[in-house]
């Protein structure tokens, strides 16, 4: 007797529609080291941030402004691409675990932004809009 051999597109089911990868039509992706535990990661399925930090933290800036002989002299920054194996990224909560519903949602989350300088942040004396009690 002849027994189908069953494959992966037929009887095994898929979590991700592109399997966790956004390699596409290419075979091979090569690897990359993660930023925090050194594992290799296909370029492709590891999770990239950019981060840009000043290079003297917040405590320590204005000591270094009054030390400074030119009157305006800015900080330069540090620009740095992070790659996460995705075990790190999840445990870092760079990304978030997501239900099978939320998968599906392809938007990119709300970014953060932050109010603009001069702004009133709370209005009349942090008053509740609306009619009066």
């Amino acid at each position: 007797r002849a027994r189908k051999l069953a494959t992966a597109d037929e009887d095994m089911t898929k979590k991700r529609r592109n399997g966790g990868r956004s390699k596409k039509g290419r075979g091979h992706t090569p690897a990359i080291r993660c930023s925090n535990c050194g594992r290799c990661v296909p370029k492709d399925k590891a999770v990239k941030r950019f981060q840009v930090r000043n290079i003297v933290e917040q405590a320590a800036q204005r000591d270094v402004k009054d030390a400074c002989v030119f009157e305006v002299y800015v900080l330069p920054k540090i620009y740095m691409k992070l790659q996460y194996c995705v075990s790190c990224a999840i445990h870092s909560k760079v990304v978030r675990v997501r239900s099978a519903e939320n998968r599906k949602n392809r938007e990119p989350p709300a970014r953060f932004r932050r109010p603009a300088p001069g702004a009133a942040a709370g209005g009349a004396g942090g008053a509740r809009p609306g009619p009066p009690r």
